[in-house]
């Protein structure tokens, strides 16, 4: 009926995927016209056009169980700002991360293969936002905690963040502590938990960078380590959640807020993982000159 040959060129001339393509080659008997009719009944050819707009706006969301023994969080983005305010989008991304502490995935294409509901995938589902709200949408990464997990969304989900602890201690007890970590991550944006894991290159190179400005600035190599120890010390608690001054109280450091918890509840509290996403961070976004754009519509 249709080789491999014209599935290659259905996907170059739709932008479609190529399992939609078998599909429509199988569905038309190999027509090409009529597979590409086809697609564009389906609405994917309109998807696939959408599909290479860069989307770096949306919003981060975030799920926690019941018992708050799971939690999920995930960013999807859209093309607009204006967009991510929609009520729409907002119910799909929540719904988006309910799917990942329900199901764990093992990545955002296992993700995507999932039921969102009886009918559609989340795939599916994705598909249809993108023609019903007109703009290109895309899902862009998800992190998933067991344990006793808390999160926070800041700025309508400019920011979310999520954290495990290890503890036995009832939710309603961490409760507080929780949210005070939660929003310490999301302010001063810490990159690892502690010391131990940051990697050996990363601290290396670091310190290659504090020996030459201490040589830079006329210190004698003896001096130079010594100011560059410091340096050092300075840099972990800059970038090391459990080092970083605490936000709420400057003499005390984020572990040791942690363990005063954990003295007054009469429970050990350890804290496991954090994950920080702020939404379109590292996409790079298109710089629309609308001058220009107007000038190249009156030609």
């Amino acid at each position: 009926m249709f080789t491999a040959k014209d599935v290659k060129e259905l996907r170059e001339r739709t932008g479609c995927g190529m399992m939609d393509c078998k599909k429509a080659l199988t569905e038309s008997d190999g027509d090409m016209e009529k597979a590409i009719e086809f697609l564009r009944e389906k609405g994917l050819a309109a998807v696939a056009k959408k599909a290479g707009r860069i989307a770096a706006e949306g919003i981060v969301s975030t799920y926690i169980s019941e018992d708050g023994k799971v939690g999920a969080i995930v960013e999807v983005n859209s093309e607009t700002d204006f967009v991510a305010k929609n009520a729409d989008f907002i119910e799909f991304s929540n719904q988006i991360a309910k799917i990942v502490a329900e199901n764990n995935p093992a990545d955002v294409d296992a993700l995507k293969a999932l039921k969102y509901n009886d009918s559609l995938t989340v795939e599916e589902m994705l598909r249809e936002k993108v023609l019903t709200i007109g703009e290109n949408m895309n899902i862009r990464r998800f992190a998933r905690f067991e344990g006793a997990v808390s999160s926070y969304i800041h700025g309508g989900g400019k920011i979310g963040v999520l954290v495990n602890f290890d503890t036995a201690a009832a939710k309603d007890k961490i409760a507080a502590m929780a949210k005070n970590v939660c929003m310490q991550i999301a302010s001063m944006n810490p990159r690892y938990k502690d010391e131990a894991s940051v990697p050996a290159e990363e601290v290396a190179k670091e310190k290659e960078i504090l020996t030459q400005q201490a040589i830079n600035e006329g210190k004698p190599a003896a001096i130079a380590e010594k100011m560059v120890a410091g340096r050092i010390k300075k840099f972990f608690k800059e970038i090391c959640l459990l080092d970083q001054a605490y936000i709420l109280d400057g003499d005390i450091n984020v572990e040791k807020y942690i363990a005063n918890t954990a003295d007054e509840i009469g429970e050990a509290v350890v804290l496991a993982d954090f994950v920080r996403f702020e939404k379109g961070e590292g996409i790079e976004k298109r710089e629309d000159n609308f001058a220009d754009e107007v000038a190249s519509m009156i030609k």
